[in-house]
């Protein structure tokens, strides 16, 4: 089986598995401990995961090269390597979403430690905890699906599915993105993507109004009133500066 059709089933998995710890995690520390859908996209996945997943598997297979003589060298360092890489994709990731699209869609700056709010040392703790559960306790269960699938590639017809509806999917999104863009372009501000998410699901329950999981951004008041009003609030905060 050719890399390309490996790499797309992880990122189809990491993107999906992704999606879930990210809702799980946001219900925890929310302080209302509500359900928001989570990430840039509408459907059930989180593509960074995805990403991450596929460069976790590419990393375990150089460990196979024995690129340090100590085995327990050798596996520190491919795990030191995955926590580096992970944190390093997040803080590109956190970069490209500030600058090119004026959006944040995290924001670490409460944590001690951080650096400008993307990334921040106890989640590179979490990411090293993640490479190592990877790398001793999932890898190889990977590397025998990868196997089942090679043997079986018309389930290969469902990845293909899968990255037809994330494609369109991303398109619908990017839109989106573009009009939070323009606004903050506009008003000289940054769009904190999962704040505003929240803040549509407040006013829609303030309203008794229906709330959409899959399309936190639809609501019965337009896009552009959340906007104005999310605005006006950070105004408000900087008068009481």
């Amino acid at each position: 089986m050719g890399l390309f059709l490996t790499l797309a089933l992880l990122l189809f998995v990491g993107s999906m598995l992704g999606w879930v710890v990210e809702l799980l995690f946001r219900a925890a520390v929310h302080p209302e401990h509500k359900w928001i859908n989570p990430g840039f996209c509408t459907g059930p996945y989180v593509p960074l995961y995805g990403f991450g997943l596929c460069l976790l598997f590419l990393l375990a297979l150089l460990e196979n090269r024995h690129l340090i003589a100590s085995p327990l060298g050798n596996k520190l360092a491919t795990i030191a390597a995955m926590a580096v890489a992970m944190t390093a994709i997040e803080y590109l990731a956190g970069v490209l979403s500030i600058r090119v699209m004026k959006v944040r869609l995290w924001d670490y700056s409460k944590m001690p430690g951080n650096i400008q709010g993307i990334i921040c040392p106890q989640f590179s703790l979490i990411w090293a905890a993640v490479a190592a559960v990877y790398d001793l306790f999932v890898h190889p269960y990977i590397l025998d699906a990868l196997h089942w699938l090679s043997q079986n590639l018309a389930f290969s017809f469902f990845i293909g599915l899968f990255f037809g509806v994330f494609l369109i999917d991303v398109a619908h999104s990017a839109q989106i993105v573009a009009r939070l863009k323009k606004f903050a372009e506009d008003n000289h501000v940054e769009v904190r993507y999962e704040a505003l998410k929240a803040d549509i699901r407040r006013r829609a329950k303030a309203r008794a109004a229906k709330y959409n999981f899959f399309r936190p951004f639809r609501s019965d008041l337009p896009l552009s009133e959340h906007l104005k009003a999310m605005y006006e609030s950070l105004e408000e905060r900087r008068k009481h500066k």
